[in-house]
């Protein structure tokens, strides 16, 4: 995603994909804190979380490895099985 440039919808579709999927039945694992990000709305955000990792790669491309290690851990913390 681009939050500077598109703050006002960071993400949506992942927001989108997690109501089909909740929708179904299925098990929501990895939500993220939205701490760090620059953006006024996400259809992504869900009680102040992300519903999974956002990566914005035109702004903010120094912190995406250690989000997604932490995440990967989060998740198997969580109970996702790798």
């Amino acid at each position: 995603g681009d939050q500077e440039g598109y703050g006002d919808n960071y993400c949506d579709a992942a927001g989108e994909l997690y109501d089909l999927f909740e929708a179904k039945g299925c098990k929501m694992l990895g939500l993220t804190s939205t701490d760090g990000y620059n953006h006024s709305d996400s259809k992504a955000e869900r009680d102040g979380k992300f519903v999974g990792l956002m990566m914005d790669e035109d702004n903010q491309y120094d912190l995406s490895e250690d989000r997604a290690k932490a995440w990967v851990e989060q998740l198997k913390s969580e109970g996702f099985a790798f």
